[in-house]
């Protein structure tokens, strides 16, 4: 049992060396083609510095027109694709009621600049006569309450007395003479005229209710007359003194404020009166020019000559506010915008040239000329970019606004170095040396290169190999030398 286990092992042993026979034969023995295989000469030749970047082509100005305020659109004047000139109509909202606020606005305005106006000339002669006269009328009213406040204070004269006399006199008179007739009017008398009895009615045919009518008048008649006798007699009581002295007070106030008003009217407005007039014009002034900015942004115009290139309204519906209603993009030039790394953007400067490349169009290569590097960068995230506005000039190419675009600027041009094609370049995997696989005789061996500018599949030796060497690509199998 021992012995067999013994054999056991001493056979695994032989396999395993055997497999390690076969590996180590395998990375020893030279490389050879087990594929395709394509060589190059190093030559000498002409090699371009550039900067490569991509974008989209942009026109020469875009503007999304969008109205400010809310309302429903009256009319859309144009259609995607139209060509349109400065300033001319594209659309309009209902601007009834906004023509309506800029006439009241211009109404308000006049009237204060008339006010301002009339305020700085001065009171006119007629406005100073009505003052005037207002003045005299009230000082007649002061004297005519004063007079009555005295006479009331003073008690009646001999005179009112004398008048209430014969006021109460005449009254009672009257009541006796509508009473006399009132009883004709009731009474007949019966005598013997002639041997004959006969009756006499001095008022007959008098009519009863007209005598008693009259009576009741003159019964009214005379007690006015008594209670006015005993006014007279007793002369005024407090409350017509208040009364009328209430009235003198406001006689002299009113008196007072006709009084100011003319000495207003003839001094002349103050300084501060004028300055309030004239921050009331202002105002005013301000309104009106809201009110009519409010009626211009009601109307979108073109704002330079374009083409429409985008319509989001219509007639009927309320309009957008705070989104494009209308875009209106300038074609006359077109430019990309490209972000350069800062490792690069040293090497650029305005008036480079460019090739232009468009995805659209593979086959087209347009001339570009860097317009422009701006002069702070963009961030993202931790790498630095900087922007460079690149114009295009003038094509047949029917380029459209963004379209994607690929844009290379040289930046330097290399004459009389040694150029190798890119792919017969390979990498280490393991220390990242770049070499490459050089004919030697019938065998091909490693050499380490040291690369400089590489462009459009071709790449500057700048140590390594020497102009006539003639460099290798093999396609080898998986166990095959790399």
């Amino acid at each position: 049992m021992k012995r067999r286990t013994l054999y056991t092992i001493i056979g695994v042993i032989a396999i395993v060396a055997v497999i390690a026979g076969i590996i180590i034969w395998q990375t020893q023995k030279p490389a050879q083609p087990t594929g395709e295989t394509r060589t190059a000469v190093v030559e000498r030749g002409t090699l371009l510095v550039v900067v490569s970047a991509s974008g989209v082509i942009e026109p020469r100005d875009r503007v999304n027109l969008t109205f400010e305020q809310p309302g429903s659109v009256h009319e859309v004047l144009v259609e995607i694709g139209d060509t349109v000139e400065k300033d001319v109509v594209l659309a309009r909202l209902d601007t009834g009621q906004l023509a309506l606020q800029v006439r009241q606005a211009r109404a308000a305005l006049a009237s204060a600049e008339a006010q301002l106006a009339q305020l700085k000339k001065g009171a006119r002669p007629e406005e100073v006569a009505a003052a005037e006269a207002n003045l005299h009328a009230a000082e007649a009213q002061v004297s005519g309450a004063a007079a009555q406040l005295n006479r009331l204070k003073a008690g009646a004269t001999d005179a009112e007395i004398a008048a209430a006399e014969a006021e109460l006199a005449s009254a009672t008179i009257q009541q006796i003479r509508a009473e006399d007739l009132h009883e004709l009017t009731m009474t007949c008398y019966t005598f013997e005229l002639g041997g004959e009895e006969r009756t006499f009615c001095p008022a007959l045919g008098a009519p009863e209710e007209q005598a008693r009518y009259n009576l009741e008048a003159a019964d009214k008649a005379l007690a006015a007359a008594q209670a006015r006798y005993a006014e007279v007699l007793a002369g005024a009581d407090a409350n017509q003194i208040r009364a009328a002295e209430a009235s003198v007070l406001a006689a002299a106030a009113q008196r007072d404020a006709a009084k100011a008003q003319l000495d207003l009217l003839l001094s002349g407005a103050t300084e501060g009166q004028v300055a309030a007039t004239e921050a009331q014009a202002e105002q005013a002034r301000a309104s009106l020019e809201q009110a009519e900015l409010a009626l211009e942004m009601a109307t979108l115009r073109a704002p330079f000559d374009g083409i429409v290139a985008a319509v989001n309204i219509k007639t009927g519906e309320m309009a957008p506010t705070g989104q494009p209603a209308i875009t209106v993009i300038d074609i006359s030039q077109f430019h990309i915008t490209v972000s350069v790394d800062e490792l690069d953007v040293g090497r650029l400067s305005e008036g480079q040239a460019a090739q232009i490349t468009i995805d659209a169009f593979p086959n087209a290569a347009l001339d570009g000329t860097v317009a422009s590097i701006a002069p702070a960068a963009t961030f993202e995230g931790s790498v630095v970019y900087y922007d460079i506005v690149i114009a295009l000039g003038p094509t047949d190419v029917p380029i459209r606004a963004d379209m994607t675009a690929n844009a290379t600027i040289v930046v330097e041009k290399l004459t009389d170095v040694l150029l190798i094609p890119t792919w017969v370049v390979r990498v280490d995997r393991a220390t990242g040396q770049t070499y490459v696989d050089k004919q030697v005789g019938e065998q091909t061996e490693r050499v380490d290169v040291k690369l400089g500018v590489r462009h459009e599949g071709a790449a500057q030796v700048l140590d390594g190999l020497v102009e006539g060497d003639v460099v290798v690509w093999i396609q080898t199998s998986r166990f095959g030398p790399q």
